[in-house]
């Protein structure tokens, strides 16, 4: 798409092209589902503390049953931006996901994981550190504050569904969050040096990398 093409598309006060594009692609995997959607009272882009301007849960099924998805809408350039037209990727390149089994009261909603994901924004816009597919980061205790699981850390993979797509400003890859024990965190850390070897062994058992906050050690 040429600047002409671009302005005469979208330039518009509520254009939001690479909003459109993502949720066409959620279109393309939940063709009869609404989500539940959550955005933040003040955008980041005017002086809001949260990076991420929304934030959509949908219901999913994997073998083991029900699942929420989770995407976030923000890492990648979301509205009319002349500057980003046909950049290589938008923005930071990436927006993220989280498969997560229901527990307790997680399915309604799941804040502390949509505040987790925030988060995880705010270190990557604070640092200028971008994610990507086999990255690892710990979570400094409990991913869910106050809960009784195991789980410590984060491993990031392509969305097995969702994989990656291309906007006009750039491509987007969809990153899927998944939690991780402290062993699992060590091994990353002191022997692999990625989350590859982890997530691979993972996806065995669990091809869709649903985070259980229940599951114990691999």
């Amino acid at each position: 798409m040429n600047l002409a093409d671009y302005r005469a598309k979208y330039n518009r006060d509520d254009a939001a092209p690479g909003w459109d594009a993502i949720d066409a692609a959620l279109k393309k995997l939940y063709p009869d589902q609404e989500p539940r959607h959550y955005g933040t009272p003040i955008k980041y882009m005017i002086g809001g503390p949260d990076p991420i301007d929304g934030l959509s849960i949908y219901q999913a099924q994997d073998a083991d049953g029900a699942h929420l998805h989770i995407v976030t809408y923000g890492f990648s350039e979301l509205y009319y931006a002349e500057e980003a037209l046909g950049e290589e990727f938008s923005k930071f390149g990436f927006e993220l996901t989280m498969r997560l089994r229901p527990h307790g009261e997680d399915d309604n909603p799941p804040m502390w994981a949509m505040n987790m994901l925030q988060n995880v924004a705010k270190y990557v816009f604070k640092s200028g550190n971008w994610l990507e597919d086999g990255h690892y980061m710990t979570a400094k205790g409990p991913i869910k504050s106050g809960a009784d699981t195991k789980l410590f850390g984060l491993a990031f993979t392509e969305d097995p569904e969702l994989g990656a797509i291309q906007t006009v400003h750039g491509e987007v890859q969809f990153l899927q969050v998944f939690g991780v024990t402290q062993n699992e965190l060590d091994q990353m850390v002191d022997v692999d040096k990625n989350a590859q070897r982890v997530l691979a062994a993972h996806k065995e058992k669990n091809p869709m990398l649903v985070t259980d906050l229940t599951r114990d050690e691999l």
